[in-house]
């Protein structure tokens, strides 16, 4: 696996940012780089399990591993859902179950660097470098509205 890491500097609070990160409209908006009709099924709580679903049912499920609201969010890939349903572990879930997914959010000045690392095996990384600063912009732009 390798780690892939993307920062944007956005003139936005922090408290927006992160409201645009996780609020279920702009979630949807900023995911759409990555599948056209992504969404998310959690509580949101810190050790819970989080489902991150395309339209059919499909996608992964994890664990909000850390949440600092308005700072850094952490979520631990587990496996694959299919039909909403969990999937047992198979050989490819098993090279990437345990992937991390981290969030942060640091102030500097009037501007705020959201800093983004995501483990990724190999065949999906060309994919990634391409989706992620989409996405990126975007949250760039709902927040600096």
């Amino acid at each position: 696996m390798e780690k892939l890491v993307f920062n944007i500097k956005i003139k936005a609070p922090k408290e927006k940012i992160w409201k645009v990160l996780w609020d279920d409209e702009t979630y949807r908006k900023w995911t759409s780089s990555f599948c056209g009709e992504s969404y998310v099924e959690s509580s949101w709580n810190e050790g819970d399990k989080i489902y991150f679903l395309g339209a059919a049912g499909e996608g992964m499920n994890s664990l909000i591993e850390k949440k600092i609201p308005n700072e850094y969010m952490a979520f631990k890939h587990l496996g694959e859902l299919k039909d909403y349903k969990e999937v047992p572990p198979n050989a490819e879930t098993e090279q990437w179950t345990g992937a991390m997914e981290t969030y942060r959010l640091d102030q500097k000045g009037d501007l705020v660097d959201l800093h983004v690392e995501v483990d990724v095996i190999e065949k999906h990384i060309d994919y990634f470098k391409e989706a992620f600063p989409k996405g990126l912009e975007t949250i760039k732009e709902l927040s600096e509205k």
